[in-house]
C-alpha cells in the first residue's frame, strides 16, 4: 500500500475513524506514549474544491480514541517520515505535500485494495464498519457510542446486534459438527462433547459468511463515496 497513507488504513480498521477525521488530524492530537489520538475536527470539501476543518456534528464527535499498541511502530515511522512539520502539521498529506483530498486518496485506496485482492465494491468507509464491529464484541453500549463518536445508541445497537448474531452462527456450526460425529440429527445427551473429542474428529471449520461489516473482502453490498 502507498507508504504515505498506509497508516490511515490501519487506523480506520482499528479505530473506526471517518475519512474526514484522519484527514484533519494534527501531530499534537497523536499521543504515542498512550497509543491514543484525539479527534477534534473533521475535514470537509466544498464544491469549489476548497478544504476546511469543521467541528463535529455533535459534542460526542470530539473524543479520544485508543488504538492497539501493535500499531505504534508504524505510527511513529509515519510521523517521522510523512507527516507535516511541527505540532500543527497534518498527520496525513497528499503526494505533493498538500492537504489530503478524497480524489487523490481514492487512488491510493484502489491500489491498496487491488494489492490485497479485495473486491472492487469495498470502500474505505467499510473499514469503519469493520472497526466498530470488532469493538462491539467487547464494549458496552456506552463505550461503543463514545468510540464511534455517536450521541445516540441507534448505530451502536446495530453493531452489537451483528456480533450477537455471529455468536449464534458459531454455536450452530459447532452443533452441526457434533451431530455429524454422533451420526444422528439430535444434539441431546450429556456426553456429546466428550464423544466428539474421543473420536478425534478435529475437522477444519470452513469460514462462515461473516457479517458484511466484518469481512467485506468476501462480499459486500455497502456503498460509500470511497
Amino acid at each position: 500500500m502507498p507508504r504515505a497513507t498506509g497508516c490511515s488504513f490501519s487506523w480506520a480498521a482499528f479505530t473506526g475513524l471517518r475519512f474526514g477525521e484522519p484527514a484533519s488530524l494534527r501531530r499534537r492530537a497523536v499521543d504515542t506514549t498512550n497509543a491514543t489520538l484525539m479527534v477534534q475536527r473533521s475535514q470537509a470539501e466544498m464544491q469549489t474544491g476548497a478544504l476546511f476543518d469543521k467541528a463535529p456534528k455533535s459534542d460526542a464527535g470530539a473524543r479520544p480514541v485508543a488504538f492497539p499498541t501493535e500499531l505504534l511502530p508504524d505510527v511513529k515511522n509515519h510521523l517521522d517520515s510523512f507527516a507535516g512539520a511541527g505540532r500543527d502539521g497534518h498527520v496525513f498529506l497528499g503526494h505533493r505535500g498538500g492537504r489530503l483530498r478524497r480524489s487523490n486518496f481514492r487512488d491510493d485506496w484502489i491500489k491498496a485494495r487491488a494489492k490485497a485482492r479485495i473486491t472492487a465494491d469495498v470502500h474505505f468507509h467499510d473499514l469503519r464498519h469493520t472497526g466498530n464491529t470488532l469493538a462491539a464484541s467487547g464494549a458496552s453500549l456506552r463505550e461503543l457510542m463514545t468510540r464511534m463518536g455517536h450521541s445516540t445508541p441507534r448505530a451502536a445497537l446495530i453493531y452489537r446486534h451483528v456480533v450477537s448474531g455471529r455468536d449464534r452462527e458459531i454455536a450452530d456450526r459447532l452443533g452441526s459438527m457434533i451431530r455429524k460425529t454422533r451420526g444422528r440429527q439430535t444434539t441431546s445427551g450429556p456426553c456429546g462433547t466428550a464423544a466428539f473429542i474421543r473420536k478425534g474428529q478435529f475437522e477444519r471449520i470452513k469460514p462462515l459468511n461473516w457479517p458484511l461489516a466484518v469481512c467485506p473482502r468476501q462480499d459486500s453490498n455497502l456503498r460509500h463515496p470511497l
